[in-house]
Protein backbone atom coordinates (compact mmCIF):
# COMPACT_ATOMS: atom_id res chain seq x y z
CA UNK A 1 0.00 0.00 0.00
CA UNK A 2 1.42 3.50 -0.65
CA UNK A 3 2.10 5.89 1.87
CA UNK A 4 -0.82 8.10 0.97
CA UNK A 5 -3.28 5.84 0.95
CA UNK A 6 -1.92 4.77 4.35
CA UNK A 7 -2.13 8.01 5.22
CA UNK A 8 1.50 8.49 6.02
CA UNK A 9 4.18 11.07 5.30
CA UNK A 10 7.02 9.08 6.23
CA UNK A 11 8.22 5.53 6.79
CA UNK A 12 11.25 4.12 8.65
CA UNK A 13 11.97 0.73 8.61
CA UNK A 14 15.75 -0.34 10.06
CA UNK A 15 17.43 3.42 8.68
CA UNK A 16 21.11 3.36 10.02
CA UNK A 17 24.10 5.42 9.53
CA UNK A 18 27.57 4.47 10.46
CA UNK A 19 30.31 6.54 10.16
CA UNK A 20 34.18 5.69 10.22
CA UNK A 21 36.34 7.81 12.43
CA UNK A 22 40.33 7.82 13.10
CA UNK A 23 41.28 7.00 9.63
CA UNK A 24 41.36 9.93 6.55
CA UNK A 25 39.71 8.38 3.89
CA UNK A 26 41.17 7.97 0.51
CA UNK A 27 39.26 9.55 -2.05
CA UNK A 28 40.22 8.47 -5.82
CA UNK A 29 39.98 11.57 -8.50
CA UNK A 30 39.39 8.92 -11.46
CA UNK A 31 37.64 6.02 -12.19
CA UNK A 32 41.00 4.43 -12.91
CA UNK A 33 42.06 5.72 -9.09
CA UNK A 34 39.14 3.93 -7.72
CA UNK A 35 39.91 0.65 -9.31
CA UNK A 36 43.30 0.58 -8.50
CA UNK A 37 42.81 1.57 -4.86
CA UNK A 38 40.75 -2.19 -4.61
CA UNK A 39 43.80 -3.57 -6.04
CA UNK A 40 46.58 -1.07 -3.90
CA UNK A 41 44.31 -2.04 -0.50
CA UNK A 42 41.90 -5.13 -0.82
CA UNK A 43 42.16 -6.02 2.63
CA UNK A 44 41.27 -2.98 3.82
CA UNK A 45 37.88 -2.50 1.65
CA UNK A 46 37.39 -6.25 2.52
CA UNK A 47 37.21 -5.19 6.31
CA UNK A 48 35.40 -2.24 5.33
CA UNK A 49 32.61 -3.46 3.62
CA UNK A 50 32.18 -6.37 6.60
CA UNK A 51 32.53 -3.85 8.99
CA UNK A 52 29.39 -1.60 7.10
CA UNK A 53 27.48 -4.70 6.64
CA UNK A 54 27.18 -5.92 10.23
CA UNK A 55 25.11 -4.92 12.99
CA UNK A 56 26.35 -5.72 16.14
CA UNK A 57 28.49 -4.48 18.99
CA UNK A 58 31.37 -5.51 17.92
CA UNK A 59 32.12 -3.08 14.99
CA UNK A 60 34.97 -1.54 16.83
CA UNK A 61 36.02 1.33 18.01
CA UNK A 62 36.53 3.28 14.80
CA UNK A 63 33.04 3.00 13.76
CA UNK A 64 30.50 5.48 15.30
CA UNK A 65 26.43 4.46 14.37
CA UNK A 66 25.32 8.08 14.45
CA UNK A 67 21.88 6.25 13.90
CA UNK A 68 20.52 2.55 13.87
CA UNK A 69 17.78 0.61 13.49
CA UNK A 70 15.43 3.80 13.25
CA UNK A 71 11.67 2.21 13.00
CA UNK A 72 9.13 4.80 12.91
CA UNK A 73 6.03 6.38 10.96
CA UNK A 74 4.66 9.65 10.79
CA UNK A 75 1.29 10.24 9.93
CA UNK A 76 0.07 12.69 6.88
CA UNK A 77 -0.14 16.18 9.04
CA UNK A 78 1.48 15.42 12.38
CA UNK A 79 3.95 17.50 14.10
CA UNK A 80 6.72 15.80 15.78
CA UNK A 81 9.44 16.93 18.18
CA UNK A 82 12.69 14.96 18.21
CA UNK A 83 14.30 15.54 21.54
CA UNK A 84 17.64 13.96 22.92
CA UNK A 85 21.25 14.47 24.05
CA UNK A 86 23.99 16.26 21.33
CA UNK A 87 25.10 13.34 19.41
CA UNK A 88 21.92 11.40 19.94
CA UNK A 89 21.89 11.41 16.08
CA UNK A 90 18.67 14.27 15.57
CA UNK A 91 20.50 16.21 12.80
CA UNK A 92 21.68 12.99 11.29
CA UNK A 93 18.05 11.67 10.98
CA UNK A 94 16.64 15.12 9.42
CA UNK A 95 19.87 14.91 6.99
CA UNK A 96 18.67 11.58 5.90
CA UNK A 97 14.79 12.41 5.59
CA UNK A 98 16.27 15.78 3.76
CA UNK A 99 18.29 14.00 1.29
CA UNK A 100 21.56 15.27 2.15
CA UNK A 101 23.02 11.99 3.66
CA UNK A 102 22.45 8.40 2.15
CA UNK A 103 22.06 5.80 5.03
CA UNK A 104 23.97 3.18 5.34
CA UNK A 105 21.20 0.71 5.86
CA UNK A 106 17.39 0.36 6.00
CA UNK A 107 15.10 2.97 3.71
CA UNK A 108 12.95 5.93 4.23
CA UNK A 109 10.04 6.56 2.08
CA UNK A 110 8.83 10.33 1.98
CA UNK A 111 5.13 11.20 0.52
CA UNK A 112 5.63 14.78 -0.19
CA UNK A 113 7.27 17.64 -1.18
CA UNK A 114 9.85 18.46 1.51
CA UNK A 115 11.29 21.89 3.02
CA UNK A 116 13.98 21.88 5.29
CA UNK A 117 15.92 24.24 7.31
CA UNK A 118 18.80 22.12 8.79
CA UNK A 119 21.67 25.16 9.27
CA UNK A 120 21.94 28.98 9.12
CA UNK A 121 22.31 30.21 5.77
CA UNK A 122 22.43 26.47 3.63
CA UNK A 123 22.41 27.12 0.17
CA UNK A 124 23.63 30.64 0.31
CA UNK A 125 26.16 32.01 -1.82
CA UNK A 126 28.34 34.91 0.19
CA UNK A 127 28.60 37.18 -2.41
CA UNK A 128 25.29 37.50 -3.45
CA UNK A 129 23.06 39.72 -1.81
CA UNK A 130 19.89 39.05 0.28
CA UNK A 131 17.77 39.84 -2.60
CA UNK A 132 19.37 36.92 -4.87
CA UNK A 133 20.07 34.61 -2.26
CA UNK A 134 15.83 34.42 -1.72
CA UNK A 135 15.69 33.70 -5.33
CA UNK A 136 18.99 31.16 -4.82
CA UNK A 137 17.88 29.70 -2.16
CA UNK A 138 14.32 29.15 -3.15
CA UNK A 139 14.98 27.41 -6.23
CA UNK A 140 17.40 24.84 -4.42
CA UNK A 141 14.44 24.50 -2.03
CA UNK A 142 12.18 23.62 -5.39
CA UNK A 143 10.33 26.80 -5.68
CA UNK A 144 9.42 28.38 -9.13
CA UNK A 145 10.29 31.72 -9.71
CA UNK A 146 6.75 32.58 -9.95
CA UNK A 147 6.09 31.38 -6.73
CA UNK A 148 9.23 33.18 -5.38
CA UNK A 149 7.71 36.29 -6.89
CA UNK A 150 4.33 36.07 -5.15
CA UNK A 151 5.88 35.30 -1.98
CA UNK A 152 8.77 37.75 -1.54
CA UNK A 153 7.41 40.39 -0.07
CA UNK A 154 6.48 38.15 2.88
CA UNK A 155 9.49 36.16 2.98
CA UNK A 156 11.16 40.03 3.16
CA UNK A 157 8.56 41.08 5.35
CA UNK A 158 8.91 37.83 8.25
CA UNK A 159 12.77 38.01 7.66
CA UNK A 160 12.85 42.06 8.82
CA UNK A 161 16.16 42.05 6.30
CA UNK A 162 14.11 45.07 4.40
CA UNK A 163 16.77 47.74 4.85
CA UNK A 164 20.07 44.96 3.94
CA UNK A 165 17.97 43.52 1.13
CA UNK A 166 20.79 44.93 -1.19
CA UNK A 167 23.52 44.07 1.16
CA UNK A 168 25.38 40.91 0.21
CA UNK A 169 25.13 38.15 2.64
CA UNK A 170 28.41 38.01 3.07
CA UNK A 171 27.89 41.37 5.82
CA UNK A 172 24.90 39.75 7.56
CA UNK A 173 25.31 38.83 11.26
CA UNK A 174 24.59 34.92 11.68
CA UNK A 175 20.78 35.75 13.20
CA UNK A 176 19.99 37.97 10.13
CA UNK A 177 20.85 34.49 7.87
CA UNK A 178 18.65 32.48 10.03
CA UNK A 179 16.17 35.30 9.74
CA UNK A 180 16.48 34.91 6.02
CA UNK A 181 16.63 31.08 5.58
CA UNK A 182 13.79 30.67 8.05
CA UNK A 183 11.36 32.72 6.42
CA UNK A 184 12.27 31.28 2.39
CA UNK A 185 11.72 27.66 4.62
CA UNK A 186 9.18 28.70 6.00
CA UNK A 187 6.75 30.14 2.97
CA UNK A 188 7.83 27.22 1.15
CA UNK A 189 4.11 25.36 0.23
CA UNK A 190 5.52 21.75 1.39
CA UNK A 191 3.48 19.36 2.76
CA UNK A 192 6.75 17.97 4.91
CA UNK A 193 9.04 20.87 6.39
CA UNK A 194 12.03 19.57 8.37
CA UNK A 195 13.46 21.96 11.14
CA UNK A 196 16.61 21.73 13.07
CA UNK A 197 16.97 23.71 16.14
CA UNK A 198 16.17 27.25 14.51
CA UNK A 199 14.67 28.70 17.91
CA UNK A 200 18.73 28.76 18.51
CA UNK A 201 19.41 31.71 16.92
CA UNK A 202 17.94 35.41 16.49
CA UNK A 203 16.34 37.94 19.06
CA UNK A 204 13.40 36.68 21.49
CA UNK A 205 10.62 38.17 18.65
CA UNK A 206 12.03 36.58 15.89
CA UNK A 207 11.65 33.34 18.09
CA UNK A 208 7.96 33.82 18.53
CA UNK A 209 7.52 34.62 15.02
CA UNK A 210 8.94 31.78 14.06
CA UNK A 211 6.42 29.86 17.17
CA UNK A 212 3.93 31.40 15.49
CA UNK A 213 4.79 30.61 12.07
CA UNK A 214 5.18 26.72 13.14
CA UNK A 215 1.56 27.15 15.03
CA UNK A 216 0.33 28.06 11.48
CA UNK A 217 1.87 25.55 9.58
CA UNK A 218 1.20 22.56 12.01
CA UNK A 219 -2.64 24.57 11.90
CA UNK A 220 -2.46 23.70 7.87
CA UNK A 221 -2.61 20.46 7.60
CA UNK A 222 1.01 20.03 7.00
CA UNK A 223 3.56 17.63 8.33
CA UNK A 224 6.51 18.70 10.59
CA UNK A 225 9.42 17.13 12.39
CA UNK A 226 10.72 19.71 14.76
CA UNK A 227 14.37 18.87 16.39
CA UNK A 228 15.11 21.10 19.19
CA UNK A 229 17.00 21.43 22.76
CA UNK A 230 13.92 23.38 23.93
CA UNK A 231 11.80 21.30 26.02
CA UNK A 232 9.10 24.30 26.30
CA UNK A 233 9.17 24.68 22.36
CA UNK A 234 8.42 21.10 21.70
CA UNK A 235 5.64 21.01 23.69
CA UNK A 236 4.05 23.85 22.80
CA UNK A 237 4.05 22.64 19.23
CA UNK A 238 4.20 18.92 19.34
CA UNK A 239 1.40 16.53 20.29
CA UNK A 240 4.16 14.11 19.56
CA UNK A 241 7.36 13.15 20.02
CA UNK A 242 10.75 10.41 19.10
CA UNK A 243 13.44 10.53 22.05
CA UNK A 244 16.91 9.38 20.38
CA UNK A 245 19.59 8.42 22.36
CA UNK A 246 22.56 7.14 20.42
CA UNK A 247 21.26 6.45 17.66
CA UNK A 248 18.52 4.33 18.65
CA UNK A 249 14.41 5.23 19.73
CA UNK A 250 14.03 5.62 23.55
CA UNK A 251 10.95 6.37 23.01
CA UNK A 252 8.27 7.52 20.89
CA UNK A 253 5.02 8.61 21.97
CA UNK A 254 2.33 11.45 23.68
CA UNK A 255 4.70 14.91 23.85
CA UNK A 256 4.03 15.29 27.52
CA UNK A 257 4.95 11.84 28.78
CA UNK A 258 7.98 11.45 26.18
CA UNK A 259 9.45 14.93 27.53
CA UNK A 260 9.20 13.93 31.26
CA UNK A 261 10.78 10.83 30.92
CA UNK A 262 13.66 12.56 29.25
CA UNK A 263 14.00 15.34 32.62
CA UNK A 264 13.42 12.68 34.84
CA UNK A 265 16.98 10.41 33.46
CA UNK A 266 18.25 13.94 32.78
CA UNK A 267 18.01 14.97 36.49
CA UNK A 268 19.65 11.57 37.42
CA UNK A 269 22.53 11.99 35.06
CA UNK A 270 23.51 15.29 37.04
CA UNK A 271 26.79 15.42 39.21
CA UNK A 272 28.27 18.23 40.18
CA UNK A 273 31.87 17.01 39.53
CA UNK A 274 33.53 16.14 36.29
CA UNK A 275 36.60 13.98 35.74
CA UNK A 276 37.52 13.26 32.45
CA UNK A 277 37.82 9.06 31.52
CA UNK A 278 40.11 9.81 28.79
CA UNK A 279 42.52 12.32 27.40
CA UNK A 280 41.55 13.99 24.30
CA UNK A 281 43.40 13.63 21.33
CA UNK A 282 42.70 17.26 20.63
CA UNK A 283 44.51 20.30 21.23
CA UNK A 284 43.15 20.26 25.01
CA UNK A 285 41.48 18.48 27.51
CA UNK A 286 38.82 19.51 30.05
CA UNK A 287 40.37 17.15 32.83
CA UNK A 288 38.04 18.18 35.37
CA UNK A 289 35.17 20.96 36.47
CA UNK A 290 33.65 20.77 39.76
CA UNK A 291 30.73 23.31 41.53
CA UNK A 292 31.92 25.33 44.47
CA UNK A 293 30.09 26.96 47.00
CA UNK A 294 30.98 30.55 48.70
CA UNK A 295 33.36 29.08 50.78
CA UNK A 296 34.81 27.12 47.99
CA UNK A 297 33.90 23.89 49.23
CA UNK A 298 32.39 21.25 46.75
CA UNK A 299 28.59 20.93 46.49
CA UNK A 300 25.49 20.06 44.23
CA UNK A 301 23.25 22.43 46.31
CA UNK A 302 22.84 26.29 46.22
CA UNK A 303 20.58 28.73 48.03
CA UNK A 304 19.11 31.54 46.70
CA UNK A 305 21.45 34.64 46.64
CA UNK A 306 24.65 32.44 47.38
CA UNK A 307 27.92 33.23 45.68
CA UNK A 308 28.87 30.30 43.91
CA UNK A 309 31.97 29.67 41.30
CA UNK A 310 32.51 26.89 38.54
CA UNK A 311 36.00 25.62 38.39
CA UNK A 312 37.60 23.97 35.28
CA UNK A 313 41.10 22.69 34.59
CA UNK A 314 42.26 22.33 31.26
CA UNK A 315 45.46 20.67 30.29
CA UNK A 316 46.78 22.11 27.16
CA UNK A 317 48.88 19.25 25.11
CA UNK A 318 49.86 22.18 22.88
CA UNK A 319 49.80 26.06 22.59
CA UNK A 320 46.19 27.34 21.72
CA UNK A 321 46.68 30.98 20.59
CA UNK A 322 43.76 32.63 21.14
CA UNK A 323 41.99 30.25 23.42
CA UNK A 324 38.57 31.20 25.18
CA UNK A 325 37.11 29.38 28.16
CA UNK A 326 33.10 29.40 28.35
CA UNK A 327 30.00 27.79 30.39
CA UNK A 328 26.68 28.14 29.73
CA UNK A 329 23.74 27.06 32.19
CA UNK A 330 21.00 25.23 31.56
CA UNK A 331 17.81 24.56 33.21
CA UNK A 332 16.18 21.50 33.30
CA UNK A 333 13.87 22.08 30.47
CA UNK A 334 17.20 22.56 28.34
CA UNK A 335 16.56 26.03 28.05
CA UNK A 336 20.23 28.85 27.67
CA UNK A 337 19.81 30.54 30.88
CA UNK A 338 23.33 32.74 31.11
CA UNK A 339 26.54 32.05 29.67
CA UNK A 340 30.41 33.65 29.89
CA UNK A 341 33.84 33.28 28.14
CA UNK A 342 37.41 34.82 29.00
CA UNK A 343 37.34 36.62 25.79
CA UNK A 344 37.41 40.07 27.42
CA UNK A 345 39.71 39.21 30.31
CA UNK A 346 43.72 38.87 30.41
CA UNK A 347 43.94 35.73 31.27
CA UNK A 348 46.80 33.82 29.77
CA UNK A 349 45.48 30.54 28.06
CA UNK A 350 47.07 29.72 24.97
CA UNK A 351 50.29 28.30 26.70
CA UNK A 352 50.69 24.53 26.95
CA UNK A 353 50.79 22.68 30.19
CA UNK A 354 48.26 22.87 32.58
CA UNK A 355 45.47 25.84 33.48
CA UNK A 356 43.30 26.16 36.51
CA UNK A 357 40.21 28.45 35.51
CA UNK A 358 37.59 30.14 37.77
CA UNK A 359 34.35 31.41 37.39
CA UNK A 360 32.71 33.17 40.10
CA UNK A 361 28.56 34.06 40.47
CA UNK A 362 28.82 36.72 42.53
CA UNK A 363 24.82 35.70 43.13
CA UNK A 364 22.65 33.17 42.78
CA UNK A 365 19.70 34.47 41.44
CA UNK A 366 18.21 30.95 39.77
CA UNK A 367 15.19 29.89 41.21
CA UNK A 368 14.56 26.49 42.85
CA UNK A 369 15.25 23.74 40.37
CA UNK A 370 17.85 21.59 38.69
CA UNK A 371 20.52 22.61 36.25
CA UNK A 372 23.17 21.73 33.95
CA UNK A 373 26.38 23.47 33.30
CA UNK A 374 28.30 22.74 30.16
CA UNK A 375 31.88 23.64 29.39
CA UNK A 376 34.10 24.06 25.82
CA UNK A 377 37.04 26.17 24.97
CA UNK A 378 36.99 27.13 21.34
CA UNK A 379 39.19 29.52 19.05
CA UNK A 380 36.85 32.38 17.96
CA UNK A 381 35.05 32.73 15.90
CA UNK A 382 33.99 29.14 15.51
CA UNK A 383 36.79 26.02 16.01
CA UNK A 384 35.88 24.46 18.77
CA UNK A 385 38.76 22.83 20.47
CA UNK A 386 36.42 20.78 23.36
CA UNK A 387 32.58 20.71 23.64
CA UNK A 388 31.29 18.93 26.81
CA UNK A 389 27.72 18.80 27.13
CA UNK A 390 25.83 18.95 30.42
CA UNK A 391 29.32 18.47 32.25
CA UNK A 392 28.06 19.71 35.39
CA UNK A 393 24.91 19.31 37.57
CA UNK A 394 23.64 21.06 40.62
CA UNK A 395 20.36 22.04 42.47
CA UNK A 396 18.85 25.25 44.12
CA UNK A 397 16.89 25.08 47.05
CA UNK A 398 14.50 27.54 48.23
CA UNK A 399 15.89 29.33 51.24
CA UNK A 400 17.35 32.54 50.22
CA UNK A 401 20.08 32.53 52.39
CA UNK A 402 18.60 31.65 55.48
CA UNK A 403 15.03 33.34 54.73
CA UNK A 404 12.14 31.84 53.04
CA UNK A 405 10.64 33.71 49.78
CA UNK A 406 7.57 33.02 48.49
CA UNK A 407 8.48 32.42 44.73
CA UNK A 408 6.09 31.71 41.64
CA UNK A 409 6.66 28.28 39.87
CA UNK A 410 6.45 30.22 36.50
CA UNK A 411 9.36 32.18 36.84
CA UNK A 412 13.23 32.10 35.92
CA UNK A 413 15.13 34.31 37.62
CA UNK A 414 14.91 35.65 41.70
CA UNK A 415 17.04 38.52 42.01
CA UNK A 416 17.74 39.85 45.81
CA UNK A 417 15.19 42.97 46.46
CA UNK A 418 13.58 45.42 48.81
CA UNK A 419 10.84 46.89 49.35
CA UNK A 420 10.37 50.63 50.58
CA UNK A 421 7.85 52.96 50.89
CA UNK A 422 7.89 56.89 52.35
CA UNK A 423 4.22 57.73 53.51
CA UNK A 424 4.04 61.46 55.01
CA UNK A 425 0.98 62.91 56.82
CA UNK A 426 -1.56 63.78 54.65
CA UNK A 427 -2.10 67.35 54.01
CA UNK A 428 -4.93 69.68 55.07
CA UNK A 429 -7.69 71.09 52.76
CA UNK A 430 -7.13 74.74 51.95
Amino acid sequence: MGLRKAGLAVRSRGLSKVYRIGKANRVAETLVGTIAGWFRYPLENFRAIRRLSQFDDEDGSDVIWAVRDLDFDVHVGEVVGVIGRNGAGKSTLLKILSRITEPSDGRVEISGRVASLLEVGTGFHQELTGRENVYLNGAILGMTHREIDEKFDQIVRFSGVERFLDTPIKRYSSGMKVRLAFSVAAHLEAEILLIDEVLAVGDQAFQRRCLGKMDEVAKSGRTVLFVSHSMEAVQRLCNRTLWLDQGRVVADGDTSAVVQEYLQQWRESLDSTYRAEDMESGAATLTSARLLDAAGTPTEHLSLGEPFSIEMRWQHHEAIPGAVYYIRVFDNRERLLFAANTSDTRLELDTPGEHRVNCKIESNVLTPGDYSVTLGCIIPPRTTIQHVDRALGFSVIHHFLGDVRHIPGNVIFAPPFSWSSNVGPSKAAT
